[in-house]
């Protein structure tokens, strides 16, 4: 293979990954015309990038033909931190139905990124705030982030806060979730800023770090 047919091939990878981060961290299904934008590529050429994408199963077009995120990507997921995630769906879903927050799971993504790997929204809430795996953020941006680095740090604090930060409007609460020999991750509950018992949750989301830190390295 010659040297223009690799680059040209690593081109079209790199711009189907990066469709697919873009879907992903979309606060709604995106158009053609919207990803391509987003994407800074012709409409033709992010047309072709979808329908490989498409082909896969990693990306679905409603009935309007917005594109998200397909099931496929998610059975791939499944298997990115299999036992971290099963150990912590069931503390992650009594977290989000006792507080009425959603609640989720993030870990360190390469260097400077954090990336969701799990989430359980609340039963019963009225306006519950999503969180979809495989969103990713700087790590210096809001509470996970913050709760990531303070082990990269060696530092120590109970808990992490943030307010708008991510998404305008949305507060965080997130705690540290060190298990030997993982990379570092957080757990974390997100929801519409108003009042809330910051230290109460906090306290709350150390206890359900604790319980899956054990099972996973008792």
């Amino acid at each position: 293979m010659t040297e223009a047919k690799q680059a040209a091939g690593s081109q079209t990878l790199s711009r189907g990954l990066t469709a697919l981060e873009v879907l992903a961290e979309a606060d709604a299904p995106l158009s053609i015309g919207e990803l391509a934008s987003r994407l800074g590529l012709h409409r033709s050429i992010t047309y072709r990038i979808v329908r490989t994408l498409e082909d896969h199963g990693l990306v679905v077009r409603g009935a309007n033909g917005e594109l998200e995120l397909g099931a496929r990507l998610a059975a791939l997921a499944r298997n990115v931190s299999r036992d971290l995630q099963s150990t912590a769906l069931p503390e992650l879903t009594v977290l989000a139905n006792e507080l009425g927050m959603t609640a989720f799971l993030a870990t360190l993504d390469g260097e400077d990124s954090v990336v969701t790997l799990a989430s359980v929204e609340p039963r019963q809430a009225t306006a519950a705030v999503a969180q979809r795996p495989g969103s990713r953020h700087p790590i210096t941006d809001g509470a996970p982030g913050r709760a990531i680095l303070q082990q990269l740090r060696g530092e120590k604090a109970p808990y992490e806060t943030s307010h708008d930060e991510v998404i305008p409007g949305l507060s965080s609460i997130a705690v540290p979730l060190a298990v030997p020999g993982r990379h570092p991750a957080a757990l974390a509950v997100v929801y519409l800023t108003g009042p809330a018992d910051v230290a109460a949750i906090g306290a709350r989301l150390a206890r359900a770090a604790q319980v899956i830190r054990a099972e996973l390295h008792p």
